[in-house]
């Protein structure tokens, strides 16, 4: 789902302000994704191609291969029926698929940026039962 070398080349390079960038495209992305699905409702083909375009570029830079790569098909697809005057209705799963494909990866990098989100229970800590039962053990 995530090129994490990719992922991890962009925030060295980023520096301090890859978590900034970040949350531009987690706003950026979900503007280009809610484009795209009023774009296929209104059947509006010119629309579909620059959120499409915005989203294909943005997902490279952190990685998102699977999204990119769906954001291309979309945006390339459009472009080319915008040339033969039809709308791209053979797009309506790709759309679906470019929705269920961001959640998954937002909550990726969530996971990844997040210290919060990203640690999971310790043992022994505060209000957990400790199971060390080596000394008097029968």
């Amino acid at each position: 789902m995530v090129d994490w070398v990719h992922f991890e080349k962009s925030r060295a390079e980023l520096g301090g302000g890859f978590i900034r960038i970040l949350s531009y495209y987690r706003e950026d992305g979900a503007k280009s994704v809610a484009a795209i699905e009023q774009a296929m409702h209104e059947q509006n083909t010119v629309a579909l191609v620059i959120p499409a375009h915005t989203l294909k570029g943005e997902s490279r830079q952190f990685g998102a291969e699977p999204l990119a790569a769906v954001a291309e098909l979309i945006e390339q697809t459009a472009r080319f029926c915008i040339e033969t005057h039809r709308f791209p209705d053979e797009l309506v799963p790709e759309v679906v698929e470019l929705r269920r494909l961001w959640s998954k990866t937002i909550e990726l990098f969530d996971q990844a940026t997040n210290p919060l989100q990203s640690r999971g229970p310790t043992a022994g800590g505060f209000g957990r039962k400790v199971t060390n039962q080596g000394f008097g053990r029968i």
